[in-house]
């Protein structure tokens, strides 16, 4: 069979058959009288050899040994395909990636997209000052997009990157909440700390109340934590039962009384609130610690059961907590305008 007709049916050129030949991956059995290539069906069966080959990744370098070596082990080999493939794939995922968050920044022209291209480059500086200062000397008229922003505070490990980060993205608005969504339900506990806190700064934004709010039922107490803060101080009801469970935890527990002293401005849910944390400081298993700081979170609530539950308390059993309870009393009748009664 000569070279064209091994050609069509092979579906390999007569040019890279002939390169097959100078390289000694496939030589044609024999040559016609007029000295043309003469290829034989084991010949033919060759060339698909080296194409399966060839469609793996291998060099032709390595395919010449391959075929050569009886005693050449695929194994290792393909191992290192498997790698080579797997960095491949990453590398294109980054590049995917960066282009879609250029297309995002809607550039008008190509200096906007270099402005970009710079931001990312120095977002992943080895150098934490650099990565600030990328943020914090970004000018206004150079707004930088939501998503490279959410990509790089959800990876930071620096505090103060993080915070510069978290910052900028809040300038955002919905765009940086809709970038951080995703990450809010991430199976990486990590990866949703850093995004509620994020979109915590951003609560004042409408879509993000739902976000925080899918987020009080999260099985971390960080997390938890995070949303229950940010929605507490937005006034946002559904807050309340994480706020009171952070308070007889000891969990940002300052945090969450004042949080829950925001939401007690409704008078439904102050009345809630209270029952809530009566219950807690009347369960038998409270220690005084636990008391103390629920006895505490009680002063930052509106309405007068709080009060009554203080001058109560400021005859309890355990003296430690009667003294407190008596203090804060004096303390709350007082802002209200009343003289407590003596324990």
């Amino acid at each position: 069979m000569l070279i064209g007709e091994v050609a069509r049916r092979s579906g390999v050129s007569a040019r890279m058959l002939r390169h097959y030949d100078d390289l000694g991956l496939v030589r044609p059995t024999g040559r016609t009288v007029g000295g043309y290539r003469s290829y034989s069906a084991d010949d033919v069966r060759r060339i698909f050899h080296v194409e399966s080959l060839r469609s793996l990744g291998l060099s032709l370098k390595q395919i010449g040994r391959a075929l050569k070596d009886p005693a050449f082990t695929p194994s290792a080999l393909v191992g290192d395909l498997i790698q080579w493939a797997e960095d491949r794939l990453a590398r294109e995922r980054e590049l995917l990636e960066r282009l879609r968050v250029i297309d995002a920044s809607a550039p008008a022209d190509w200096q906007d997209v270099l402005r970009v291209v710079e931001l990312m480059r120095e977002l992943d500086s080895s150098s934490a000052a650099r990565r600030q200062q990328a943020v914090l000397t970004r000018p206004e008229s150079a707004p930088v997009p939501a998503e490279l922003l959410a990509g790089a505070v959800l990876t930071e490990s620096d505090p103060h990157v993080a915070g510069a980060l978290r910052w900028a993205l809040a300038r955002t608005g919905d765009d940086g909440v809709t970038a951080l969504a995703a990450a809010a339900r991430s199976g990486d506990v990590e990866v949703r700390r850093r995004a509620v806190l994020a979109i915590a700064g951003m609560a004042e934004v409408p879509d993000a109340v739902p976000v925080l709010t899918d987020r009080l039922e999260d099985p971390d107490a960080q997390v938890r934590g995070q949303a229950a803060l940010a929605l507490g101080a937005q006034g946002v009801a559904a807050a309340v039962t994480v706020l009171v469970r952070m308070v007889v935890d000891g969990t940002k527990d300052v945090d969450a009384a004042e949080a829950l002293g925001i939401l007690s401005r409704d008078p439904a849910t102050a009345t809630r609130i209270t029952t809530l944390l009566a219950d807690r400081l009347a369960e038998p298993t409270a220690d005084p610690a636990t008391r103390i700081r629920l006895i505490q979170a009680l002063v930052e609530l509106e309405g007068t059961t709080p009060l009554e539950i203080l001058r109560r308390l400021a005859r309890d059993e355990d003296r430690t907590v009667a003294l407190v309870a008596s203090a804060l009393a004096g303390i709350v009748a007082e802002r209200a305008g009343e003289v407590p009664d003596d324990p």
